[in-house]
């Protein structure tokens, strides 16, 4: 099985071709096609709710002390508010210092555009945000796509289970089962996958055309030029540094989660397996099922450059340049905004125009500047946000004792590979062994 997926990718590589030739010669079709796309995501969506869950109740649940998955909490939690900053301050630099935006010139579709996205971006407040993370009921935070929704059941659960001891062995076994189906479900989906990338590169470029990307390509260019570099000089010098691993390793073992993620635009289709991945490359499965859902939500790496850099290009571009102070108080506005934003389609966006609106109503006519382009730098926002969230899964892991290094190297080096048929470790070391430590407890 494998071996097999190994065609799957080829496919999809083929797929993401045809889809942007499709959109390119045929803009109509290729527009018509984005419910391939979409169906395919919501496919993953589906999904995510019950691998949470069942992630983070094995882990929580079979781990002694409570005090432990709390300390994990804290320092993702403290780890994603240094690093979404040092990333707000990259782009800042890198925007200052190429100016971008000028000699452009706002259209009367533009500002129609940008208003609606600011619409969009006072949907969701701060207090809504925090509301919006308890569910109607147990069984809804499996069922509303909600991942923040998930987690808190799941952490509740986890600790019950905790709290019920040996009692509660027999409903981890259970709850592993479940597990099991889920990622197999999964692992059946995935071979939609070709069908899901044509459909949305085919309508992303039917709907933006040459032309657009022409005219807009220096912003292009400099934001995704910047998360590379900030991947690469401020995240890989710290996971090697702390973790002994490296960066280029790191991503070529997640080189299939990328190829999801370009092709469909969407970081979500690839949240369960990178949770599996994670387990599979050492990372304990507490750590690895508190870390990455809430990264997700809160570990925004690309979204903070993106809000950073597309700020100084429409301030440039509408002749209304901001001045230091004013970029450092906007931008902080904004990176807390977008956390009510995750998990939204194009909440970067969304979070843009209504930050602009918020506090400097005359910008805001300049985000439908970059809306014809915004699909394209959501992918390297995406990119960016998943880089992110592996590497702190790994540094988590790290500081709290629960990283095997000697297993991820065995597994970087090829000598342990991910089953992809079932997208979990079936050994006992790995998975099986959670009804025993809570009978152990």
């Amino acid at each position: 099985m494998r071996d097999r997926t190994r065609y799957l990718y080829l496919a999809v590589i083929v797929a993401v071709v045809l889809g942007i030739l499709v959109g390119f010669v045929w803009p109509d079709l290729g527009t018509e096609l984005k419910p391939l796309g979409t169906g395919f995501v919501a496919l993953i969506q589906m999904v995510i709710g019950p691998i949470i869950f069942c992630t983070i109740v094995l882990g929580v649940g079979s781990v002694a002390q409570a005090a432990k998955v709390g300390k994990v909490g804290g320092l993702a939690l403290g780890y994603f508010v240094v690093m979404s900053t040092v990333a707000l301050f990259i782009g800042l630099l890198v925007g200052n210092l190429i100016d971008p935006g000028t000699g452009l010139h706002i259209t009367d579709t533009a500002r129609q555009a940008a208003e609606a996205e600011a619409a969009k971006g006072a949907e969701s407040g701060t207090v809504d945000f925090l509301l919006g993370i308890i569910p109607e009921t147990l069984v809804s935070a499996l069922t509303s796509g909600s991942v923040l929704q998930a987690l808190l059941v799941a952490l509740l659960a986890g600790f019950a289970l905790q709290a019920m001891g040996a009692k509660g062995a027999p409903i981890l076994r259970g709850v592993e089962h479940l597990q099991r189906l889920v990622f197999r479900i999964l692992a059946m989906i995935m071979w939609a996958a070709p069908v899901g990338a044509f459909g949305a590169m085919a309508a992303v470029v039917g709907a933006t055309g040459i032309e657009a990307l022409k005219s807009l390509a220096i912003i292009m260019v400099a934001f995704y030029v910047t998360c590379l570099l900030f991947v690469g000089v401020v995240l890989g010098p710290m996971l090697w540094l702390i973790a002994r691993v490296n960066l280029w390793s790191l991503l070529r073992y997640l080189g299939r989660e990328f190829l999801l993620i370009l092709s469909t635009s969407s970081s979500e289709t690839a949240l369960p397996r990178l949770i599996a991945k994670m387990e599979h490359l050492g990372v304990s499965r507490a750590v690895a099922g508190i870390t990455v859902p809430t990264g997700y939500s809160f570990n925004l790496d690309g979204t903070a450059i993106y809000l950073t850099m597309a700020t100084l290009f429409i301030a440039t571009a509408t002749g209304s340049p901001l001045e230091i102070g004013e970029q450092i108080a906007l931008l902080l506005f904004m990176m807390i905004a977008s956390k009510g934003a995750a998990g939204v389609t194009g909440a970067g966006l969304a979070t843009l125009a209504g930050g602009l609106q918020s506090h400097r109503p005359e910008l805001v006519d300049g985000v439908g500047l970059i809306v014809g382009i915004d699909r394209f730098m959501s992918e390297a926002r995406a990119l960016t946000n998943f880089a992110g969230n592996a590497v702190a899964a790994v540094l988590v892991g790290t500081w709290t004792g629960e990283f095997d290094r000697e297993r991820a190297g065995q597994v970087l080096a090829g000598q342990a590979p991910f089953d992809e048929a079932t997208l979990l470790d079936e050994d006992e070391r790995r998975g099986t062994d959670a009804g025993r430590e809570m009978t152990s407890v």
